[in-house]
């Protein structure tokens, strides 16, 4: 239990670095924007490598029984989880957590949500949570789930404060909830090669995932319990 709550702790404060801008330009000029990525894509992989490897490690204690229909949830929720990380990452957005310089002009995966680097955790825990009815998953999953949710709370109040004025427009024209200000009209979709390239990354993503990789790297076929 104790490395598992050390890794879980490294985890989520490593995911706290590029929503601290001060942090984050300190690393950038020490190792340099290249550097920078390549560091914190590789230390990124290896906290969740450690944090999986943590929770496996864990006493399987069931909480409720397996259905088919629980298999959904990962199925269509993953996909959409992968499009907005990869999209929130490399996209700009003055306003949350990217990989790129967030003073440029917001990216178009911004018109979903201007937090979508958090939804993505979130999709990605929520939907991974309900299938997994046992202790361990509803500690490593349910974490990672409080983490988004309430983290963007913290960014939009933290950015709300940074940007002065300048935030207003900003809120008015993005949403926290996905599509939200595109329902409402407050914004229109738009596309940009950050977009593009998120759904391609995403779509080949998934299908490795299903044809074998997600039995690979965890020992568990995704589509086995729709089968079942």
């Amino acid at each position: 239990m104790t490395q598992f709550l050390l890794a879980l702790a490294v985890f989520l404060a490593l995911h706290m670095v590029p929503a601290i801008p001060a942090l984050r330009a300190h690393l950038v000029a020490w190792l340099g924007r290249r550097n920078y990525l390549l560091a914190y894509s590789l230390v990124s992989l290896l906290a969740l490598g450690w944090l999986f490897h943590a929770a496996l490690r864990l006493d399987y204690i069931p909480l409720w029984d397996a259905a088919p229909w629980q298999a959904w949830f990962p199925l269509v929720l993953t996909p959409l989880a992968f499009v907005l990380l990869f999209a929130g990452l490399i996209s700009p957005n003055p306003v949350s957590i990217t990989l790129r310089k967030p003073d440029l002009a917001p990216g178009a995966i911004t018109t979903i949500s201007r937090h979508p680097v958090l939804w993505g955790f979130a999709f990605w825990a929520g939907g991974h949570l309900v299938p997994n009815g046992d202790l361990r998953s509803l500690m490593l999953f349910g974490a990672l789930l409080a983490f988004a949710l309430l983290g963007m709370v913290i960014t939009d109040r933290r950015a709300s404060r940074r940007l002065g004025a300048d935030w207003a427009p900003i809120a008015d024209a993005t949403s926290v909830l996905p599509f939200a200000a595109l329902l409402s009209g407050r914004t229109r979709l738009r596309s940009d090669w950050a977009l593009v390239a998120a759904l391609l990354i995403s779509a080949a993503l998934t299908a490795w995932l299903l044809l074998g990789g997600h039995a690979v790297l965890f020992g568990a076929d995704p589509l086995a319990l729709v089968d079942a």
